[in-house]
């Protein structure tokens, strides 16, 4: 007997491939996200060698609507990756160069005397723009450094009782150096803990080199920052925002980063651990991350890669074991290594 083919097998096997594709297709739409980012790294890779994990960090904190800490040594690209991500992003751009005689007013603003109506008017300091660059931030004295507390985490600033709204977006990146000591502050616990992520830059390898010293050899233009544009509005930006606000995460996820968090207050190494602010600020990296990725869910290497960034200026190494060279990474990587990954 001859085998009849069944003329609807194709079309069954079509259907049942569809199926299986749309299980995995995006419940939210994330391609105009991800092609406006990688615009954003591509005008910053036109000016700036390598430190693709620092622009990674920092496209992260814009998604999350975070602050940064950046800390590095001088010349490492600090300061000028941070003005070409401003530049790439059509909204104000404010530079604040903390040094030991600035003070709050100097930052927030002050009251003037108008002659003309005998009144006092504000005038508004530099921290009232979208997107604020603080250079060297330890260079200043508790009391300036105190003046950003309310505006960093409230996004407001309250002066002689009237309070002021900060324009969204707003981002503050700031800037510090790990080596010198002379004539720099301690930034204290209450506002590490503001910045979302705090950023480790290091030193380029040598193809990098090679390639910054070719580079700077062929430019010939006064200003390098002139060949970067602006491909992300405003409005664009707040609208990603939102969107990864709307990111998947399964329950079991959320487990893990209370394990990591509460692990690290039980952990020997540490003085200190994460508070539940840490916590949030976890959740909010991890789906920022995986917008990243092009994904519109969370996954356990999602938590893992915002981790660091995260933690590493939240928890504080006991005396003893600092003595002994363990640093935060490290203790960090060994709470995530005792962790089960759920699957």
């Amino acid at each position: 007997m001859e085998n009849i083919e069944n003329p609807n097998t194709e079309d069954q096997h079509s259907i049942h491939v569809d199926k299986k594709e749309n299980q995995f297709q995006s419940r939210i739409d994330m391609i105009e996200l991800r092609t406006s980012l990688e615009k954003v790294k591509s005008e910053i890779a036109k000016v700036i060698v390598g430190q693709e994990s620092m622009v990674e960090h920092l496209l992260a904190a814009l998604l999350s609507n975070g602050h940064v800490l950046i800390e590095g040594v001088p010349g490492v690209a600090k300061t000028i990756t941070a003005k070409l991500l401003a530049k790439t992003i059509d909204v104000g751009f404010s530079r604040i160069q903390f040094t030991p005689d600035l003070m709050p007013s100097d930052i927030l603003g002050t009251s003037v005397f108008n002659v003309k109506n005998s009144e006092f008017e504000f005038k508004k300091g530099p921290i009232f723009s979208s997107f604020i660059l603080i250079d060297e931030i330890n260079r200043s004295p508790a009391k300036t450094q105190a003046a950003l507390f309310e505006v960093m985490e409230e996004r407001q600033i309250t002066m002689d009782g009237t309070r002021y709204t900060m324009q969204e977006p707003f981002l503050v990146v700031a800037t510090q150096n790990p080596i010198e000591h002379e004539g720099t502050y301690r930034l204290p616990e209450a506002q590490l803990d503001r910045f979302l992520f705090k950023i480790n830059v290091g030193y380029p390898d040598l193809a990098q080199e090679i390639m910054i010293i070719k580079n700077q050899h062929e430019d010939k233009k006064e200003d390098k920052t002139d060949v970067v544009n602006r491909v992300v509005t405003a409005q664009q930006l707040k609208n990603y925002q939102q969107l990864v606000k709307e990111i998947i995460v399964e329950s079991q996820l959320m487990e893990y980063i209370a394990k990591i968090i509460v692990n690290t207050r039980e952990n020997q190494f540490l003085y200190l651990g994460a508070s539940p602010r840490a916590s949030l600020a976890l959740l909010t990296a991890s789906k920022a991350f995986a917008a990243l990725r092009g994904r519109d869910f969370v996954t356990p290497e999602d938590i893992k890669e915002a981790s660091y960034a995260v933690l590493r200026h939240r928890v504080i190494v006991s005396p003893e074991r600092e003595m002994e060279g363990l640093t935060a990474d490290e203790i960090i990587r060994q709470i995530l290594e005792g962790i089960e990954i759920p699957r």
